[in-house]
This record gives C-alpha cells, structure tokens and sequence, in this order.
C-alpha cells in the first residue's frame, strides 16, 4: 500500500464528516426555504419556488449519494474508531443507503409533484374540492408508489414498510398490525366509557373574542416558561402547526381561532416539545446524522409528553393558570378545575390535530390502515373517502360521506408523499406514556413541583436520557436504557385509564 493510499484510509471517517457537514448545512437552507414556502411566501411565487426547491432536492441527493462516499464508508469501517465515530458511521452508511436507492430524475419529480400538491390542497381542501385535489394527489401517489418499489426490491421488505423503515427504523407493519389490534381491542370501550362518565360533568366553555396578539402573546409567555431558546427558534402561523427549521434556528407554527384559543395552546405546547428536542441536542455532533433526533416517533414522544402528559394534567395547568388569566382576564372559565375539565374532555372529532389524547389513536390507525393499503397496491387513491368514512363509523362513531375537507384531505402529510409517518403519532403517545411514567417512578414529587412550575427534574431527565442520546443508539435500546424495558404499549393504557377513570 503506498502512503497516498494509506493516509486515505487513515482519513476515510474525516472525510465523510465532511461531507456530513455539507449535506447539514445545505439541508439548512432547505429547511428554511421550505418553511418560508408555508408561511410567509406570496401567493404568486410558489411555481418559482416550487422548481428552486426541486432543483435543490437534486443537488443535496447528488451530494448525498456520491460513489466516493461508498468507497470512504468501506474504508472507514477498518479504522480504530471511538465508540460515538462507530455510531456515527452507522448512521452515515444508513443515511447513505436510503439516499442511493433513488434516481435523481425520482427525487426531482416527487419534490415537484409534492410542492404543486401541497399548495393547491390549502385552497382545495377550503373549498371541499377532492375531485381536484386527486388530480394532483394521484401523481404523488405513483410516484411514491414508484419510490416504495424500489426501496422494497433493495431492502426486501414490503412497499409500505420500505416507507416505515424511513421514520421507524425498528418498526415494521406486522409490529403495528400487532400493536394496534391491541389497541383496537380496548380503545372503543374505554372511549364510550368515559363519554358516558363525563355525560353529567359541567363544563364552562371560553366564549367572546380572543385576538391573534393575545393568545401569540400567551403562547410565547408559556413556551419561554418551558425554557424555549428565542434565541435560536422563533414562533409563527401556517395552515398547519409544524415544527421545521433545524436544531440552531427551530421554527414552529400554530394556527389561530380568535373565538377559542384552547387549540392553538396546547398546539404551541406540542410543538414546543418539538423544539426542545431539536434544541437539546448535542451540539458537537449535529452536522452528522447521528447527531439528530432518533426517529419519528422518539420525536413524536417528546410533543406528546409536554402536550398530553404533562400539559393536560392538572398540575401544569395549575402553573399556567396565570399566565392564561393574564392574557384573558379573571373568569371562572379560568378556574383550575374548569380548566383541567376543557383539557380532558373526550368527544370523538372528525379532525386528528384537534382530537383528545384518548381518540387520538383511532385516527392514527384508520390512516396508517389507508396508507398501508395505497402504498402496497391494496387501493387506489379514488378509493380514499370510502374507506376513511367506513373506518371513522367503526373507531369514532362518525360520518364523513361528502365532508372530504374534514375527511381525507384534512392532513398535509400525504400531499407530499410523506406515506408511513403516521404511525410515529400513536408510536410517540406509547414511548412518552413510559417515559413520563419513568419519571414518576424516580421522582414522586414531579407533579408538585410540575404545579409550582419547575419542570427541571422532566427537563433534566429528558435531556439526559433522550435528547443528548440523538441517534447514538437504536430506537429500541435508547428506550430500554432510559425506561428500562422496550416499548410496552400498556403504559399508555395505564395512563388514559388512570386520568379518565
């Protein structure tokens, strides 16, 4: 071996940090530009930035995917390497293998069918218009179809779970088809059980007006409260909340009814939970993939764990309180215990992001039950609106014929092809149930301090167990050395059941 050769070897690891470091700053600029596209582009510019963005997709999959990388990974698997470097470099040969799998003209054409989809859907989806949302939504649909082959005939698993394995990585739709029969089994039952528990219950509902400016000015006051870094993350409004940006400039969104503001908090609170993930991450390693978040539904978790169970129990709601009499004015609406009564009241819904947290997982598996049969050939898109309304009336008791703004084009994950992220919802309620449950069990006194507002010992525990961890470990051991078991679905039975019943 001549010295050019060895000192190559010697430096393969060093070169692929790199080219890590490039792709992560040019998925920031992604990412900012693609937020900017959903919140405050002009109207007029979309087909513009549409291609601009398209042509970006191209240029990071090329970086992505350059031979080079293939040849240095080799190398870099025979070096002495630290214990963080070996994890790092499975997660750049993982990142690199799902990249490769795809032709650019692929990439390309997805990116622009899914741009040209998602913004005719926030007009078409207002005007209930589903035969010309499917015009486009078709396109996107082949050409997943189109990516699902592919990656299936690398991977051999199926279509669908070639999708999963890109959000999930240790998940796979048997899994899911077991997980989720379990919880079919139990949740119609406990849904109607506490329907006619809270039949008698008096609720006082906020009525009036509640301006934009207060209710940004409440959510600001409440995300800085949960130790939100404005310095490195800013809130806005888009037509649906998300969490985008990256780790050191975060952007969530929420969106605003000025005749009830109970949505557009606990929204702000969950993706608030995002943030916090993305902003406690290690910093030293967030240019390479392993130091990004682990999954989706580890994601998942941590919105869910400040939104469902912390944010609607009572001892948060008491540290809020007044904040939120501040924003408003003292009512009685405002008393703790009416509060805690807005926050966990169950009534099946037809929308997903504004359901409770007890019929959340009946909207997940009803689109987890769709995708999986659209992406495996089961269905075609047409076949959508009957499905979703035969599988509402069997989970949630409702009716969805002709209501296909409230139906199947209520959710904007689908218009850009993003098949197999919705399992990573009711995947995420499971991990933050055992989660918090785990910070229970090591602090009895957590929802005391929670009511005085110190969130320290969830804070800590998190950031020490789940976000400094990024993607150093698989999803199923950075479960089992944080909780002490792998994912056990019965926690979140245990939860819903205990602040229900």
């Amino acid at each position: 071996m001549n010295k050019c050769t060895k000192a190559n070897k010697m430096n393969a690891y060093e070169e692929l940090v790199k080219i890590s470091r490039k792709i992560h700053n040019l998925e920031h600029m992604s990412s900012i530009v693609g937020w900017d596209q959903q919140t405050m582009m002009p109207q007029g510019s979309n087909d513009a930035r549409s291609n601009a963005l398209a042509e970006f997709d191209v240029l990071l999959h090329q970086i992505s995917t350059d031979a080079k990388a293939a040849e240095l990974i080799k190398q870099a698997s025979t070096q002495e390497l630290t214990k963080i470097e070996k994890a790092s470099l499975l997660e750049i040969k993982r990142e690199y293998e799902l990249h490769t799998i795809l032709p650019d003209e692929l990439v390309k054409a997805k990116s622009l069918a899914g741009s040209k989809c998602e913004y005719s859907w926030r007009e078409q989806r207002e005007n209930n218009d589903w035969k010309g949302f499917l015009v486009n939504f078709e396109e996107v649909v082949n050409l997943s179809r189109q990516e699902a082959s592919i990656r299936a005939e690398h991977t051999g698993l199926s279509p669908y779970d070639s999708l999963l394995n890109i959000y999930e990585p240790d998940m796979n739709s048997k899994l899911l088809d077991d997980i989720f029969f379990d919880v079919k089994s139990w949740l119609p039952s406990l849904i109607s059980e506490i329907v006619d528990k809270q039949k008698n219950e008096s609720i006082l509902k906020p009525t009036g007006t509640f301006s934009i400016k207060q209710q940004k000015d409440l959510g600001l006051s409440v995300m800085k409260k949960l130790g939100f870094d404005f310095d490195k993350g800013r809130l806005d409004v888009s037509a649906h909340p998300f969490c985008g940006g990256v780790c050191e400039d975060v952007r969530i969104t929420t969106r605003y009814d000025e005749k009830d503001f109970i949505q557009s908090l606990m929204g702000i609170v969950h993706e608030t939970g995002h943030a916090l993930y993305e902003q406690n991450l290690p910093s030293s390693l967030s240019f390479l993939p392993v130091g990004k978040a682990r999954s989706m539904g580890i994601h998942e978790s941590q919105s869910l764990l400040f939104e469902m169970q912390m944010g609607r129990g009572r001892a948060f709601l008491e540290s809020i309180r007044q904040n939120v009499v501040d924003a408003f004015g003292s009512s009685d609406v405002f008393c703790i215990d009416n509060l805690v009564k807005i926050y966990s009241e169950v009534k099946p819904g037809l929308i997903r992001v504004d359901a409770d947290e007890v019929t959340y997982p009946a909207h997940v598996i009803l689109r987890y039950e769709i995708e999986k049969d659209l992406m495996n050939g089961v269905i075609e898109a047409k076949d959508i609106p009957d499905m979703w309304n035969e599988k509402m009336k069997l989970y949630l008791g409702l009716d969805t014929r002709g209501n296909f703004k409230d139906g199947p084009m209520q959710d904007v994950h689908w218009t850009d092809g993003s098949f197999g992220y919705f399992p990573s919802y009711t995947l995420g309620a499971m991990y933050a149930a055992q989660q918090f449950k785990t910070v229970e069990t090591l602090y009895p006194n957590v929802n005391e301090n929670i009511s005085k507002g110190d969130y320290f010992q969830v804070v800590s525990w998190l950031k020490e167990n789940i976000w400094q961890k990024a993607s150093l470990l698989s999803t199923t051991d950075l479960i089992k050395e944080a909780t002490g078991e792998s994912l056990n679905p019965k926690y979140l039975k245990q939860h819903l059941e205990q602040r229900y019943l």
